[in-house]
């Protein structure tokens, strides 16, 4: 994609760069990097921006237009969290990049959600690019570090000190993504939590802070309930299901609504055909289709190639999608002439009292085999982990 930025990034490329690539984001981040990042960013001309900016559009609207009842509907009893929030603060939409009937280069979307991704790491990440490769600068349309930050704030912090606010996770110590939290308290001067370590007087959160109890009033959640509910004798102060003084970032209650579950209901050139698996139709073949659980995450349970016999053995239909098969296009090139495919993550804030969200960065899943997540990637060959999208300007 641009061939004229292919050909000089490869050119450029060498072992050296990229150490000193990697080199960057640790001294950035302060932390070590528990996932594959690609050697390569990818180049992806304007007149795909422009897709992506149209189908995102067109899911908005479409999101919008279904009543919050029915969005309700997708939040299990056991999980709805009081004081639901108008919008979610955070939005990511998931695209394979593919080839249309006409040959053209196009999005698919292949998932989407209410929750917040690698917004920390990702700015670094594109930073280091660019940093390593300096001709990538004329290409960045993204906004300025000053800028991101100051969004960010907006949203996570709102009116409050960042001493009350905290980013909440389940032993974030062992999370894969911890070097996100670690760039994300650099940003924004919050402290990340684990929920075991929270405690509550009332209504009211606390956190401790050099020996001294700090009321918390706005939560960055990380926290996702299916992880959560496969820890075993967890035990916490505070519970999520009652009323707490405490607002969240994004409200949990959206990681559901905003899921699989409404992909279903959406409808656009760049939008595979789903149905919930217990309204799937006899008139479809079951081999054009994937099998995903509408609340699992990262990947979690998803079968490429679901037989009749695996739909037989599930008791809960209403609680899987088939999602039409799309072909990612191995379009991307290496330095050894091999290709690899990617998918790309538009990554949103919404800001209290706004109408609209802001795409505001990217994140690129680069791979050369089936799967596109990032526990896949580990073992694999070059150009291959978590990467960025450079657009051509207009």
């Amino acid at each position: 994609m641009i061939p004229t930025y292919r050909k000089k990034f490869n050119q450029e490329f060498s072992a050296e760069k990229h150490r000193e690539f990697l080199n960057k984001i640790q001294l950035k981040s302060h932390s070590e990097m528990k996932f594959r990042v690609s050697e390569s960013p990818i180049f992806l001309p304007y007149s795909f921006h422009q897709k992506l900016e149209e189908v995102g559009k067109s899911i908005l609207k479409q999101i919008q237009s279904i009543p919050n009842e029915e969005l309700l509907k997708a939040v299990p009893q056991e999980h709805r969290v009081p004081n639901d929030s108008g919008n979610p603060h955070f939005l990511i939409f998931d695209f394979g990049i593919c080839k249309d009937e006409k040959g053209e280069i196009s999005p698919q979307l292949i998932e989407l959600q209410a929750f917040p991704s690698l917004y920390g790491f990702m700015k670094i990440q594109q930073e280091s690019y660019s940093e390593t490769y300096p001709f990538l600068k004329e290409l960045n349309p993204e906004l300025s570090h000053r800028n991101y930050v100051s969004q960010l704030k907006k949203v996570i912090l709102g009116n409050e000190k960042p001493e009350n606010v905290i980013l909440l996770e389940i032993f974030p110590q062992k999370q894969k993504t911890n070097i996100d939290f670690k760039i994300t308290e650099q940003m924004l001067g919050i402290q990340t939590v684990c929920v075991t370590q929270v405690k509550r007087k009332g209504k009211n959160l606390f956190y401790k802070k050099e020996g001294n109890l700090i009321p918390i009033h706005r939560i960055y959640n990380r926290v996702i309930f299916d992880e959560l509910d496969r820890v075993e004798n967890l035990e916490l102060e505070f519970d999520f299901n009652e009323e707490l003084n405490a607002k969240w970032i994004t409200h949990p209650n959206w990681f559901f609504k905003i899921s699989k579950f409404i992909l279903p209901k959406l409808n656009h050139t760049y939008i595979p055909k789903s149905y919930y698996l217990k309204d799937f139709p006899s008139t479809e073949n079951l081999n054009n289709y994937v099998l995903k659980p509408l609340y699992s995450f990262a990947g979690s349970g998803v079968n490429l190639n679901p037989t009749q016999k695996d739909i037989d053995q599930i008791q809960n239909t209403s609680n899987y999608i088939l999602q039409r098969k799309v072909k990612y296009e191995s379009v991307f090139e290496d330095i050894n002439g091999d290709f690899a495919k990617a998918e790309i993550r538009m990554m949103y804030v919404w800001e209290d009292e706004k109408e609209y969200p802001e795409w505001i960065i990217n994140l690129v899943r680069m791979t050369k085999s089936e799967w596109a997540n990032m526990s896949s990637m580990e073992d694999q060959a070059i150009w291959t982990g978590c990467s960025f999208a450079f657009f051509e300007k207009m």
